[in-house]
């Protein structure tokens, strides 16, 4: 039986294989980390620095020289400097004549300057190929394991054998190259990292408008009311009772805008006859925000299901149910059995825990983990069928919350509605409007359309040339 070793299944390429020499413009902390990352992966690394002497810390192994010394032992320059320092550069014109240059820089903001800093470097450096790769990861990535941060490496460039041996360096170190073409894709490339939630500014904006909305409803019909008409001090309702609904009340109303989008789109589709014209700016967006909005949703179900389960040791409950039971035994009274209101109880509670159990159904699909290992079918079968499904389940919870409560004059307040009736207006809308949508002479247009069918050609063609707008 052979012997086997592990030796024999290295990580990387085989290190016994000498490696090319990779010149590294900088010393600082993401230049050390790659250089270092390039030593374990067996490359030789040269270290270019203004004061050779004064550099420290680098990594062990590693030589430091000044750059025009460094340049000339290595056909590939990675520059880990800020565009602010580039004007050197032009002193080495000359010795950087068909070397690859990388640039890993970034910017303070977006769009701070015309151009991309790419773009910049091979004005300065004309007859060297430049490519930009390796800003969107960390020094911390670099150092940690590969399960600790993102992988990913956006690569581009116009000189296609200068990219490719980048993209087989961004390999061998254990990253994944992502290409995205040529130079021109820079500017985009350096803006990614100064992306703060691009897909979660509207879903925040949204639910936080929401949240301070209904707040300070509440407020206006549970503390303020009571106190100009009672003389009653209710501001202990802030702390967890208002905060109860208004979660609640946030999380229905973002579950039903997840869906409205699709709804509003369905119906431009049937008033179009055609599928091939895009969709306003508006609607593009916020459907592409609705697994955001989804799971921002999922978030205030989650807080009101804390808060509800807090209240039975809340002081104030506690203090009604004591004086209850003590009222009844003075008065010798007690309440008979309901067996219709605990029926609606019981289903107002059942209701709310299958709305919760798919609400996190659909929380856990969405993570790219668990959607990866799914079929389209099924992925849509998820988000879409128990979706609606979730939504209805829901809304039922809330409308058996309120049952005959929210026609009744006794619950205004300033002529101000509970805020569940509110809650209930977007809900009910999408899905009275869904299920005309699935009526089969509705649904059997829409899916004939989706299909490539045009009820009137002029609507598929654009102004310029004829082309449809696809």
């Amino acid at each position: 039986m052979e012997k086997t070793s592990t030796d024999a299944l290295p990580l990387y390429k085989n290190f016994s294989e000498k490696k090319e020499t990779i010149c590294v413009f900088g010393t600082g902390d993401f230049g050390r980390s790659l250089g270092l990352k390039m030593l374990q992966c067996g490359y030789s690394v040269v270290f270019g620095s203004r004061n050779p002497r004064m550099s420290s810390l680098l990594p062990s192994g590693a030589e430091v020289v000044s750059y025009s010394e460094a340049a000339q032992k290595s056909d590939i320059i990675i520059l880990t400097i800020h565009r602010e320092h580039y004007d050197f550069l032009t002193e080495l014109t000359e010795i950087l004549c068909e070397k690859i240059l990388v640039d890993v820089s970034n910017n303070l903001k977006m769009n701070q300057y015309p151009e991309s800093n790419a773009e910049y470097l091979a004005q300065l450096v004309p007859r060297a190929h430049v490519v930009k790769a390796f800003n969107t990861i960390s020094a911390w990535s670099l150092q940690s394991g590969a399960l600790d941060a993102s992988r990913q490496v956006f690569v581009c460039g116009n000189d296609s054998k200068a990219k490719q041996r980048v993209v087989d360096l961004v390999h061998t170190l254990g990253l994944t190259p992502l290409d995205q073409g040529s130079l021109m894709a820079a500017n985009e490339i350096e803006n990614y990292p100064l992306q703060l939630f691009p897909m979660w500014k509207f879903p925040f904006y949204l639910s936080a408008a929401l949240c301070v909305f209904f707040f300070f409803y509440c407020v206006i019909r549970e503390v303020i009311y009571p106190y100009v008409y009672e003389k009653k001090d209710t501001t202990f309702r802030m702390a967890v009772s208002i905060p109860n609904r208004v979660f609640p009340v946030t999380a229905l109303i973002l579950l039903a805008l997840v869906y409205l989008p699709g709804v509003i789109a369905a119906i431009l589709q049937l008033y179009r006859g055609t599928k091939f014209r895009r969709f306003p700016n508006w609607l593009d967006h916020w459907m592409l925000c609705r697994k955001q909005l989804g799971l921002i949703a999922l978030g205030f179900a989650f807080l009101h299901v804390l808060y509800t389960l807090v209240i039975p040791i809340r002081y104030y409950v506690r203090w009604r149910l004591q004086n209850m039971t003590i009222n009844q035994a003075i008065a010798k009274k007690e309440n008979p059995f309901d067996a219709s209101y605990a029926w609606l109880s019981d289903s107002y509670v059942a209701l709310g825990i299958l709305g919760f159990f798919l609400f996190v159904l659909l929380g856990i699909t969405s993570l790219p983990s668990v959607s990866n290992m799914v079929n389209w079918r099924e992925f849509r079968f998820v988000q879409s069928k128990l979706g609606y499904l979730t939504l209805i389940l829901c809304t039922a919870h809330t409308l058996i919350y309120g049952e005959r409560r929210f026609l009744s004059r006794g619950i205004l307040r300033w002529y101000l509605p509970s805020p569940y009736v509110l809650a209930l207006i977007i809900p009910c809308t999408v899905l009275v409007i869904k299920f005309l949508l699935i009526l089969p002479c509705v649904d059997k247009t829409l899916t004939r359309i989706r299909q490539g069918w045009e009820r009137n050609t002029k609507f598929s063609k654009s102004p310029l040339n004829g082309k449809t707008d696809i």
